[in-house]
């Protein structure tokens, strides 16, 4: 291996607002050695995701914060190039919280082999990795999904948001989704299949949701918070299931999180808000992902990685999911295998 550094991005602080490049220390070490029961990996792709910008605040919540000085938590794929460990051999392709850093070591625990001839490393990030086990969880388990369903999903050109549509489009269901910008719009409906498109940038989203869904949402599957779900919430049929996936919108807000303010209409429309996390469905993960990559190899599942290039981009490149400037999973190419 001739590249014996590793460069690494660290928190140096926490963030207040949105994220900024000082909020990080670039930093080179030697590279780091396995040790006994351990494997040294070679990152090869960084999956950027909205839920590291709530791993950098201080405070309770499903997972502890990144510690200052610590290297930035991110989920990962990459190559075994040294093992000391019975399961890892050489060459093994694995993805899981490996950091921002071009080498991580590890004793194996939290990672997963992935076979790069099923599909590409960047949808084992995606579509196969955290983000489609969400959408797969959050809209069947959590959503209670049946056929016939009117479903509406926010952030829905994101790299949850487009597998929830297309999962409840494949259970036979009436599908709106709620983007930002023409483009997006464009796509969900003639790529992936939506029936519906609401651009939230230049339409009026309760109108919309009234014109799309007549007979009120049966299921809401909630990537954004903020207005958007008070919108959802003013449009419910009765036994609604809303899905709490994220609050993208308020995550870098310095205010206090803008809660529902129509939330009476789940006591008038029989209704449920329910908070999902992806982690308590570690155990079914393999189930999910064979189903989904079934539906891929037939055609009916699409997936899309946006993917940039450099590891030492990565403050920048993060910024893109706030700013609603990426389409389908947003992934960092950090090197060649």
């Amino acid at each position: 291996m001739s590249n014996s550094t590793n460069r690494q991005f660290r928190l140096a602080k926490r963030p207040v607002g949105m994220v900024k490049r000082s909020d990080f220390d670039f930093v080179e070490s030697a590279m780091p050695v396995a040790g006994e029961g351990e494997i040294l990996v070679k990152v090869l792709y960084l999956s950027l995701d909205p839920a590291m910008r709530g791993w950098m605040n201080e405070g309770k919540s499903y997972i502890p914060p990144v510690a200052i000085g610590e290297v930035m938590r991110a989920g990962a794929a990459g190559v075994v190039v040294a093992s000391n460990h019975p399961a890892f051999a050489l060459g093994d392709h694995v993805v899981g919280a490996l950091g921002v850093q071009d080498y991580a070591v590890s004793n194996g625990k939290g990672l997963t082999k992935v076979d790069p001839a099923v599909a590409a490393l960047p949808v084992h990030l995606g579509t196969l990795g955290m983000p489609g086990m969400t959408a797969y969880f959050g809209i069947l388990d959590v959503g209670k999904l049946k056929s016939g369903d009117s479903v509406v999903v926010s952030g829905a050109a994101g790299a949850v948001g487009q597998v929830v549509g297309q999962i409840a489009k494949i259970k036979g269901c009436h599908v709106v989704g709620i983007a930002g910008g023409a483009d997006k719009c464009r796509y969900i409906t003639t790529e992936l299949g939506f029936d519906a498109a609401i651009d939230y940038k230049s339409e009026d989203v309760k109108e919309g949701l009234r014109q799309h869904c007549p007979k009120g949402i049966d299921v809401y599957f909630d990537n954004v918070g903020g207005d958007i779900l008070d919108a959802a919430l003013s449009r419910l049929a009765m036994h609604a299931r809303i899905v709490i996936c994220g609050a993208i919108s308020q995550y870098n807000s310095t205010e206090p999180v803008k809660g529902p303010s129509n939330y009476l209409s789940l006591l008038v429309n029989r209704a449920s808000m329910t908070g999902m996390v992806v982690f308590d469905y570690a155990a079914r993960y393999g189930e999910a992902v064979q189903e989904m990559a079934g539906w891929m190899k037939a055609g009916k599942l699409k997936t899309r990685e946006d993917i940039e290039v450099g590891l030492e981009t990565f403050p920048d490149t993060l910024l893109k999911l706030f700013k609603g400037e990426n389409t389908g999973k947003l992934v960092l190419k950090v090197a060649d295998a």
